[in-house]
């Protein structure tokens, strides 16, 4: 049977095979994942829907800098046929697994964060997408989460971390043979969020081989499993979740150096063997989207005006699985951690920083935030600023995930290191660890560090089409000046 995980491969104008890059989510059937793959394919099919308050509305890519164009004079915005290799999206290939076994277009209806036109569209193609079963610990996640979870791995397989492991990259490697996905395939956590595991490892040996180990009772969890898991066969993770998958021993797991092809037979690696020595990434902690994003921003504002910021004031409230998830104190702990600590690296000392979250069923997915921000001026005089944000908090979520996987892609074909891809990525996280770990927490100086990335790889190489593609984006020659010079280049 057609599933809506099998894509066509496109071809570019010029005959070449479009490559798809893979997006696979830990998670898949709930809100973020339900509503990623229906916009996906609601781009892919240019479907058009009735709103209640805009009329008619056709699909689009808005918030996906991946996907969205130059805007304006001055270019920025979005990078899309700015920057040369960057996958389509319409051209992904989207699966994953859930612990819950409800039907993709069911949940997207369940969930109620599109129009109802948009999920009548959509709803019976993705009905028909396979839910893979989810690898869990009912010990990370909390109670709400329990009486649903019957879409699970269980019997041989769940036998012990290594079995589990193992499920997992079988999984991988079926799901990837079966779409054709001949792009790099991110795995993504958007499960969720599990409180803080108390297994530490001081190297990748270490954690390797406690997974090895049937009869280990450490502490490590189902985020860290998939992640081992990816690592294992050659695909990039990314942490959306705020609990602490990232380590020292999982950055390295996904150094290339470690995951050497020649591994001795005596090596803790080669027992995991065959495996994947190909580059890929490891990325988190948090995806930085709503209120958060608007924060390092806002304070970024206020420290360039010479203020000093001495509280910040926060709340949100919201109904959705996630919020009903972190009810349980176990779980919040990890959500805390990463929403108190975003503006560690400006050691702002004299920083009152406080967050609430709260949970309200009747307000679903649409996250309110309130936050007020008290600085000291001229003189030790006060300035205070309100901010109030609405949105669903899918719509803020799904295209940091959407970009999350593209640019691992890029940064994989253009052979860009680990240290500045997660540089280059850090705009997207709340916390960003690994080797991104104590960057600049302003969304602008971020947004910095990915441009100098992109510089980099565009300047680094020999091809023609790099060094049109850097003068477009520089503002030296137009896009019209561009296709000229492509043109005459290739005749």
């Amino acid at each position: 049977a057609t599933t809506a995980t099998t894509t066509t491969v496109a071809m570019t104008s010029d005959g070449n095979m479009q490559v798809s890059a893979g997006i696979l989510i830990v998670g898949l059937g709930g809100n973020n994942g339900v509503t990623l793959l229906a916009g996906q394919i609601a781009n892919r099919d240019n479907l058009q829907w009735e709103t209640a308050t805009a009329g008619r509305i056709s699909a689009n890519w808005f918030g996906c800098l991946t996907q969205i164009p130059p805007r304006g004079i001055h270019g920025g915005v979005g990078f899309q046929g700015r920057v040369p290799g960057l996958a389509d999206a319409n051209n992904a290939v989207v699966g994953g697994w859930d612990i819950r076994p409800t039907k993709l277009g069911q949940a997207l209806y369940d969930c109620r964060v599109l129009e109802p036109d948009l999920v009548r569209q959509v709803r019976e193609e993705m009905d028909k997408t396979e839910i893979m079963e989810g690898v869990w610990d009912p010990s990370f996640i909390g109670e709400s989460q329990y009486p649903t979870a019957t879409n699970v791995v269980a019997g041989a397989d769940n036998a012990s971390t290594r079995t589990r492991v193992e499920r997992i990259r079988k999984d991988i490697r079926s799901w990837k043979e079966k779409n054709n996905v001949n792009g790099h395939i991110t795995v993504i956590w958007s499960a969720s969020v599990e409180r803080p595991s108390e297994a530490e490892y001081e190297s990748p040996d270490n954690l390797l081989s406690a997974i090895y180990d049937d009869s280990n009772n450490d502490d490590i969890s189902p985020s860290m499993l998939y992640a081992v898991a990816a690592a294992l066969e050659g695909c990039s993770f990314v942490n959306g979740g705020s609990q602490n998958t990232l380590s020292p021993a999982m950055t390295c797991l996904y150094d290339q150096s470690y995951r050497k092809p020649d591994a001795p037979s005596s090596s803790v690696l080669s027992k995991f063997a065959p495996y994947s020595a190909s580059r890929a990434y490891c990325l988190g902690t948090d995806y930085k989207a709503g209120q958060t994003k608007f924060k390092t921003a806002a304070v970024e504002y206020l420290r360039a005006l010479g203020l000093s910021p001495r509280v910040i004031a926060s709340s949100n409230h919201l109904g959705n699985n996630d919020m009903l998830n972190l009810t349980t104190k176990k779980t919040l702990d990890a959500k805390m951690r990463v929403k108190s600590d975003i503006f560690g690296p400006w050691q702002e000392k004299d920083l009152d920083h406080k967050v609430t979250v709260m949970y309200c069923p009747y307000i679903g997915d649409e996250k309110r935030d309130f936050v007020e921000y008290t600085s000291l001026g001229f003189l030790g005089s006060p300035h205070t600023m309100v901010t109030y944000t609405r949105c669903m908090d899918s719509i803020l979520c799904v295209p940091l995930m959407v970009d999350a996987a593209i640019w691992c892609d890029y940064f994989v074909k253009h052979e860009v290191s680990a240290g500045d891809a997660a540089r280059a990525s850090a705009y997207l996280f709340k916390v960003p660890e690994g080797e991104a770990k104590g960057t600049d927490p302003g969304f602008f100086n971020q947004m910095k560090e990915l441009e100098d990335v992109l510089d980099k790889t565009s300047c680094g190489g020999n091809d023609g089409e790099d060094v049109i593609a850097l003068g477009v984006s520089k503002g030296i020659i137009t896009h019209e000046q561009a296709a000229a010079l492509n043109g005459l280049a290739s005749k």
